[in-house]
Parts: C-alpha cells; structure tokens; sequence
C-alpha cells in the first residue's frame, strides 16, 4: 500500500507499483474499439504506461497530449494511456483532440491490472480509480523506470521518463 494525495487528503492504493529492474506485470486492457491490448502485442518495444484517473480532467488530457507529442516518436515505442474510462469515452477523445500517435487501453474489465502495478485507489473521493502514474517498461518487459505521482492533480515528470526512453537516465 502506497500513500498518495488528492488535493491535499491522503489516499491508498492496493499493493505497491513493481521496482526498477523487476520484471513488469502483464496486461490485458480493452482497446477503443473494445479489442484486447496485451502485453504481448508488443513483444520487443519499449513501452510508456501513462496511467491516470480519467481523461475529463485537465491534467489527464495534457498528460496524454505530451505523450503523444514527444514519447510516441520513438523508435520501437509504444505509449498506452490507461484509465478505467470506458473505452468509447478514449476514442471521443482521440477524434477531438486529434491524438493518434498513443494507444488507448482502459481497465474497465481488468481490476488486477489497477493491484497488479499498484495504482489502483482503494480509498479516498477517487476510490476504484487508477492513480496517476508512469512505468517505462524497456523491450524485455524490465520495469526501467517508473513514478507515482505522490498528488494526483500535478503531472508526471515527463523528463524523468523520457530520460530513460532515450538512454540518458
């Protein structure tokens, strides 16, 4: 269990997100068009979990809009933003802001996705929720960095996580 805040009051999650170096959990989320994305489509590639609570929050939305700007150009890079919104929800938002370059994935039908990497709310106004997030998982499914972020409504560090993408870290 890890302590997290939201404006200020202290929230939980169940378990704790995996450590550096171990290796990261697999996943089986629902895509836009409600068709299964797994860890195993992507086999070989780096990739950015971009976790968080839902995309009708301001911070949510911008986290996705950087990553589909700066991470999503990466060579053998993928970025999955997950959140338990429903997944015709992402692809509303996909076709208004015009983001294409991230998938989506919610865990909408996978509560051991929120356990599993340790960032789902247990307590707190925003309790069955996912927390905010990061964890960059390098192309042999090694956890190479990850971040919860201790308040909820600020963003990630994005430098932090794209150090690591780009081998600088």
């Amino acid at each position: 269990m890890e302590t997290i805040y939201f404006k200020e009051t202290p929230c939980h999650t169940y378990g704790t997100m995996p450590a550096v170096g171990e290796e990261a959990p697999c996943f089986h989320l629902a895509g836009i068009g409600l068709q299964p994305v797994q860890c195993s489509d992507f086999k070989g590639k780096k990739v950015v979990l971009n976790i968080f609570p839902s995309l009708d929050t301001e911070v949510c939305a911008r986290s996705v809009r950087r990553f589909n700007e700066e991470a999503a150009s990466l060579p053998d890079t993928a970025v999955i933003c997950v959140s338990m919104d429903l997944p015709f929800a992402m692809g509303r938002f996909c076709t208004l802001e015009g983001i294409d370059n991230v998938v989506f994935a919610s865990a909408f039908r996978s509560p051991l996705f929120g356990q599993k990497y340790g960032v789902q709310l247990c307590d707190g106004p925003l309790a069955g929720l996912l927390a905010r997030a990061v964890v960059v998982i390098d192309s042999d499914r090694k956890v190479a960095y990850r971040e919860l972020v201790s308040e909820i409504t600020t963003e990630p560090d994005y430098e932090a996580a794209l150090s690591v993408l780009k081998g600088r870290n």
